[in-house]
């Protein structure tokens, strides 16, 4: 099986079965999220405790992509620092925007690189992204 075809897999089994589209029965903020191009909707909810990501969650509608980039980037920033969960948005941001990523850089992006493909496809980039703007605006809120 080649790479494509796991990333592929990888994809629709988050926006299929995510264990974190859910409601978070405390948590300590929450940011909405909307893609007016295609109708995308993410609600976040967030539990951050002394600068750390301590649970997240999501709820909403949209696309596979959309669905399943929230879901592992939850997966992927859970237990982050602030700081570092912002490093790894800025990260992803730039790779879907076809910038030149270092070994070290994809590392830190782990199953979140199976969307590095969706920046040759424009209009999928945003649905991509969704998330992980409205978890950055949720977290330049909190300073």
């Amino acid at each position: 099986m080649d790479i494509n075809s796991l990333y592929s897999e990888l994809i629709m089994e988050h926006s299929v079965n995510s264990p974190y589209k859910k409601e978070l029965s405390h948590p300590s903020c929450s940011s909405l999220g909307h893609n007016p191009n295609c109708g995308d909707e993410i609600k976040l909810e967030a539990t951050i405790e002394n600068g750390i990501i301590q649970d997240m969650a999501f709820f909403g509608h949209g696309c596979a992509i959309s669905q399943s980039s929230t879901s592992i980037m939850i997966d992927l920033l859970k237990g982050k620092t602030t700081q570092e969960a912002k490093e790894i948005i800025e990260i992803f941001i730039s790779m879907i925007k076809r910038e030149k990523l270092t070994s070290e850089q994809k590392k830190r992006l782990k199953n979140a690189l199976a969307f590095e493909n969706v920046s040759n496809m424009p209009s999928r980039a945003k649905c991509a992204t969704l998330s992980w703007h409205t978890l950055e605006n949720l977290l330049n809120s909190l300073q």
